[in-house]
């Protein structure tokens, strides 16, 4: 019971500490919410890497491997149906795929901005089976961030990552090099437009 002199708290009083109470849990959330989109780009970004890093390191080894039988005489039949990493440069650099100009990575076009302008040179390697696929039904935009994916052993989509090859004009002694240009764009939390991250691998080739 108040006594004479005590007095409670005004309305105004109680609201005001009720409204700084709300904005320091309202800053609270923001705060945690940007760390976890934070943390969450993060995840994505190491995982784009290593599918990045693993469409890489395949090129490679086609390519070595191509350089290896090209010197020891060996000889390609693309129609055979029997298949090896060096066959698979071999069908790769006969391909289309090879094309004198990459496209503008950062456009201002709609449909790039979402990830949706996925060029029709474009194509990946299939690090698992070691396999040149070129075919344009498996190259999709990202559901949730780049990343090849395969049912069972076999790869059945190539989301929101690619390679477009830029071939060079022969020089000296008839060689030149192909410039692979490894791409992936993905929609992840917290930005309104798309990640964007790449690398470029240029291997020489014997015309």
């Amino acid at each position: 019971m108040l006594g004479r002199y005590q007095n409670g708290d005004t309305l105004v009083e109680v609201l005001f500490a009720i409204t700084v109470f709300s904005l320091v849990v309202v800053g609270s959330l923001v705060i945690m919410n940007q760390g976890v989109a934070a943390a969450q780009r993060s995840i994505e970004i190491s995982s784009v890497r290593h599918q990045i890093d693993a469409q890489a390191e395949t090129l490679r080894f086609m390519h070595d491997s191509y350089s290896a039988a090209r010197q020891a005489g060996t000889t390609f039949n693309l129609s055979d149906g029997v298949t090896s990493p060096a066959e698979e440069w071999q069908r790769m650099i006969s391909s289309g795929s090879m094309v004198n100009s990459a496209t503008a990575f950062n456009t201002n076009d709609a449909s790039a901005r979402r990830c949706q302008a996925i060029p029709s040179a474009g194509f990946v390697v299939d690090p698992v089976n070691v396999r040149f696929i070129n075919s344009g039904s498996i190259l999709t935009q990202s559901q949730t961030y780049s990343q090849l994916v395969y049912s069972g052993s076999v790869l059945s989509a190539a989301r929101g990552i690619w390679i477009e090859a830029v071939r060079s004009a022969p020089v000296a002694n008839n060689t030149g090099y192909i410039d692979f240009h490894i791409r992936a764009c993905w929609d992840t939390v917290g930005m309104n437009v798309p990640m964007r991250i790449g690398t470029i691998v240029r291997l020489y080739d014997q015309r």
